[in-house]
């Protein structure tokens, strides 16, 4: 079995879980790599039940060791691999798997809470935070930096683009140190739940008639914190706050079925807006599909107009558009 190569063990592998599962693998792996193992499985004539049991047995435990890595790390994998298995074996799996793994450091960081973050970092020297960060996703690099003082961003930036090569055992030292008190602030701090951002996210995520539904009863129980909530969250009704360009693109990307369906049900100030920003020949034909359509079911209502409302969130995410969510988002051409 140990004489077995990598490739040897796939290609074992492959054919002891049968065409269909082996096909859904494939489509995750390269060219390289599938080339390489059907080469293998046309060399394979016969397999032993016995070395079939132990791939199998090495997969799993391979398996197994890549989740507690990917959860906590090579350490937190080595630890509760020890408990369950034993040293040596849990030795073994951990070298077999860091050999073809490339761990990429500061993974326990990629997962953080940006604010829990930043509290363990903001103190550190400029090239410390500059190496924490460059193995950070960009946009969480660009989060936590954004928090951080003027002159403090100026030096890790500095640092970032000038820096070269570090030492691996000066990265994985400062890895051990964010990790320690990651994990002494995690025993200090209540896990953060809820708050206005929560009802926002929980809301973004249901239906047109539930979204309606929620924020006209909160108005009346407590008006002002339903203002709070539509201004940090997009309704339909929404639309006319939006600039004529992005109302524009809102509609290219919005089947010609769906806006009519959801005028039916919308105010004379969304259809303004609209039929304000579409040819003349595009009106007439949203008008025609209206009044052929005749009655239509609320729900399908509003069904369509939660459909634009998606096309809208998620052009802003693309950044194509802009929501203006109050006095401080005013644009300034």
């Amino acid at each position: 079995m140990d004489r077995l190569r990598g490739s040897e063990k796939a290609a074992i592998l492959m054919i002891a879980l049968g065409q269909d599962v082996s096909a859904e693998v494939f489509k995750h792996l390269t060219e390289e790599e599938i080339e390489q193992i059907t080469l293998e499985i046309t060399n394979i004539r016969r397999v032993d039940s016995e070395v079939k049991k132990q791939v199998y047995s090495e997969f799993y435990d391979m398996y197994v060791a890549q989740s507690y890595i990917s959860q906590g790390g090579i350490a937190y994998a080595k630890e509760v691999l020890e408990k369950a298995i034993g040293s040596q074996k849990a030795y073994e799996i951990i070298e077999k798997l860091s050999s073809t793994l490339q761990v990429r450091p500061f993974g326990f960081a990629r997962k953080a809470d940006p604010s829990q973050l930043f509290s363990l970092i903001q103190n550190e020297a400029p090239q410390t935070i500059a190496i924490i960060f460059s193995y950070l996703h960009p946009q969480q690099a660009g989060l936590l930096l954004g928090m951080l003082p003027k002159d403090k961003q100026i030096s890790v930036i500095e640092k970032i683009a000038t820096m070269d090569r570090t030492s691996p055992e000066y990265i994985k030292e400062i890895e051990r140190i964010i990790e320690r008190k990651m994990s002494a602030s995690a025993m200090d701090d209540f896990t953060v739940t809820g708050g206005l951002q929560s009802v926002v996210d929980i809301l973004n995520g249901v239906d047109r008639g539930t979204e309606k539904f929620i924020l006209e009863t909160l108005s009346k129980i407590n008006n002002d914190l339903a203002d709070k909530i539509r201004k940090k969250m997009f309704v339909f009704e929404d639309i006319v706050k939006l600039d004529s360009r992005s109302v524009q693109k809102v509609i290219s990307d919005t089947d010609v079925n769906t806006l009519a369906i959801a005028l039916k049900g919308a105010t004379q100030d969304v259809h303004k807006v609209i039929f304000d920003n579409i040819s003349s020949r595009l009106r007439q034909i949203i008008q025609e599909d209206m009044e052929y359509m005749g009655p239509v079911r609320v729900r399908d209502v509003e069904e369509a107009q939660q459909k634009i409302v998606n096309v809208i969130r998620k052009l802003e995410e693309a950044g194509e558009i802009v929501i203006v969510r109050g006095k401080e988002d005013v644009l300034i051409d």
